[in-house]
């Protein structure tokens, strides 16, 4: 097993080098930093000197060497929008995402299997038609549209309804000031981001369970199972569910990677200062710096994320050897 790991670090390494290469030239061809001095009147003479300062009037590739090399030991540059360390952003930026991310994953996971596997095991049922008809409704819903609903149904209705002087549930960032850690505070702020996350994922997910759980009960050895009298519970849940998680994982894995740079919409709208609200920001004001530590960041998720699901595999099903 350890050996493997190592190998698939290993094998990630050269993929991790030419996609931030990749990353860093399109960067740097898309975006230049020169371009406010333009209207000086003394214009060349400016931007060369800039040009020199950032190291623009080197080759490319020398550019992504010394970008590379100072990324290695934890250097990302300094933020053109706002000249504050790129590195101290990115954590900053990460651990909101991370949380969001976290619970989200974790509820959605619970969710979509229970349903999956309900939907597989009651198949043509009236529980099994609803849940697929309510699918379909949330997959084709905006996560934008859900989650300004919520905030509308949720939020601001119950608080003019009732004249409340505060909402249940909050709808801007994850404490209210002076507040931090786990607590009520915090729940109630997490709750509607959150949601707004799971409703897809779940619609998404349990939909791919199902269909998985469909194909094992189907299989020989299940059929074989119960015509030697093992009961149904064992069936499913001894025989049938471990190997129906498996096609889950890998789509959970990936859609969980890309969470950690693609939560723009469920950040901007609750106001909450994570990945995808700095990728949006450094994205309209063209700051290259950030968007390079931020597209590898990402990477490396996404690297770790696929590592976990094939160790996984090896768990739910020993007939997958790791070696």
């Amino acid at each position: 097993m350890l050996t493997y790991i190592v190998r698939r670090i290993v094998y990630s390494v050269p993929v991790l080098i030419v996609a931030s290469f990749l990353v860093f030239w399109g960067v740097r061809t898309t975006y230049d930093p020169t371009a406010k001095y333009r209207n000086n009147r003394d214009a060349a003479r400016v931007i060369a000197e800039k040009k020199h300062e950032l190291g623009l009037d080197k080759s490319i590739v020398a550019q992504w060497w010394t970008w590379l090399t100072d990324a290695l030991h934890g250097n990302f540059g300094t933020s053109y929008r706002t000249n504050d360390s790129v590195s101290s952003m990115l954590r900053h930026a990460l651990w909101p995402s991370i949380q969001l991310m976290f619970f989200g994953t974790i509820f959605a996971l619970i969710i979509a299997i229970g349903v999956g596997v309900y939907s597989a095991v009651k198949q043509y049922s009236a529980g099994d038609y609803f849940f697929t008809g309510t699918s379909y409704f949330f997959i084709a819903m905006p996560a934008f549209l859900f989650g300004l609903l919520a905030i509308a149904l949720l939020v601001t209705l119950p608080v003019e309804k009732f004249h409340l002087s505060e909402p249940i549930l909050y709808s801007v960032g994850l404490h209210s000031n002076g507040q931090s850690g786990f607590n009520l505070d915090y729940i109630r702020h997490l709750v509607l981001p959150v949601a707004t996350l799971v409703v897809q994922s779940v619609a998404v997910w349990s939909r791919f369970q199902r269909a998985s759980m469909l194909d094992v009960l189907n299989a020989d050895y299940v059929r074989t199972a119960r015509a030697k009298g093992v009961s149904e519970r064992t069936v499913i849940f001894r025989h049938a569910f471990r190997n129906a998680l498996i096609p889950l994982v890998t789509v959970v894995a990936l859609d969980t990677a890309f969470l950690i740079g693609g939560l723009v919409i469920t950040e901007q709208i609750f106001a909450i200062s994570g990945m995808g609200r700095l990728f949006l920001d450094s994205l309209q004001g063209g700051d290259a710096p950030v968007l390079l530590g931020w597209f590898l960041v990402v990477a490396i998720f996404v690297v770790v994320f696929n590592l976990c699901a094939d160790l996984a595999y090896s768990i739910l099903d020993p007939r997958i050897r790791v070696s």
